[in-house]
């Protein structure tokens, strides 16, 4: 945890921010970074991506704030609110409590939170149908992989983690039912999503038990996932952002989550209700570029497209673990 004075600090330097725009503040959105940072090379940093392309496409500007204690959600969002900010853009779950809270104080406000269902008449809720998309590189890992068996790096235990392994268990599963999968989640607490260390530990742990591809689903900690698969000559799944680029020829996909997406739209233009994005919407899908070109060969991708579309088309249907609170197919 960060002492006190760091809080301070932080809260001061948020607010002479806010307070540098003066007038313009009142027409500006802001956005609030939970704890990895924006620079997560994963959640944080899709939602980042997002708001910068609104910036450079209308040349506005936005407040900003990276949350580093769990105590600062409250504070960060009633102050972005004070100043006028308009929409204000939660990004993650673990702001839920904090923003409804501000926004029941501030109606005329409009709000925004990623991965969360806030039931206000001014807050926009932005969901993802992570289970399609887990479900997806599921069997595109039991499909890549030459053992049978395969692993799943979760970062906080939370039912949000726990839908990502329950559809790529499902996906493994269907497309080969012989397969093993091996499951493991960092911690239960926020440092979770920036462990790189344990999220290495486990990797290995999976590996010594014959697993040759490993999906990680934690934030900054799947960067020690994808060390530890490249050092031992196995395979790794990325998440949320397209993560191929961080070891090229190791990363067999990533489960993109357009975060960034759904913030742009936010920007282009706020509604108020819930979005629930998946495969067919677009919200999430698989990467393939020239970084991992070489490892998806055409067979590989035709059995991919061909679960994509019946997952889409309803044929497949993946059981959705935030919606059952059980893993049962």
């Amino acid at each position: 945890m960060i002492a006190s004075h760091s809080f301070t600090r932080a809260a001061v330097t948020l607010a002479l921010t806010a307070a540098a725009c003066s007038a313009q503040a009142q027409s500006q959105p802001a956005v609030i970074f939970d704890m990895g940072g924006k620079f997560d090379k994963s959640f944080n940093e899709s939602a980042y991506r997002g708001v910068e392309r609104w910036k450079q496409e209308t040349g506005k500007p936005y407040l900003e704030f990276e949350i580093s204690n769990d105590t600062q959600r409250v504070q960060a969002i009633r102050r972005m609110a004070e100043r006028g900010a308009s929409p204000i853009i939660s990004v993650g779950f673990a702001q839920a409590s904090a923003l409804a809270q501000v926004a029941k104080d501030f109606p005329k406000t409009q709000f925004a939170i990623v991965d969360a269902k806030v039931n206000l008449p001014n807050v926009q809720s932005l969901l993802f149908k992570e289970h399609e998309g887990s479900y997806l590189v599921g069997a595109m890992a039991v499909l890549a992989s030459k053992t049978g068996k395969v692993g799943f790096v979760g970062g906080m235990d939370i039912p949000l983690i726990r839908k990502f392994q329950c559809g790529y268990e499902q996906g493994a599963k269907a497309t080969n039912p012989k397969a093993e999968v091996f499951s493991n989640m960092t911690g239960t607490t926020s440092s979770a999503w920036n462990d790189p260390t344990r999220g290495s530990e486990l990797a290995k742990a999976q590996f010594a038990k014959g697993s040759d591809v490993v999906f990680a689903a934690a934030g900054g900690t799947g960067s020690g996932v994808y060390q530890a698969a490249k050092d031992a000559g196995k395979l790794a799944i990325g998440v949320d952002s397209n993560q191929n680029h961080l070891q090229p020829g190791t990363m067999l996909t990533s489960m993109v989550k357009r975060v960034d997406v759904a913030v742009y739209n936010v920007l282009k233009g706020w509604k108020p209700g819930i979005s629930d994005l998946g495969l067919k919407e677009g919200g999430v899908d698989y990467a393939l570029d020239q970084h991992n070109a070489k490892l998806v060969t055409p067979a590989l991708k035709a059995k991919v497209e061909a679960i994509k579309a019946d997952i889409v088309s309803g044929k497949i249907k993946v059981v959705d673990f935030m919606a059952t609170g059980s893993c049962k197919y």
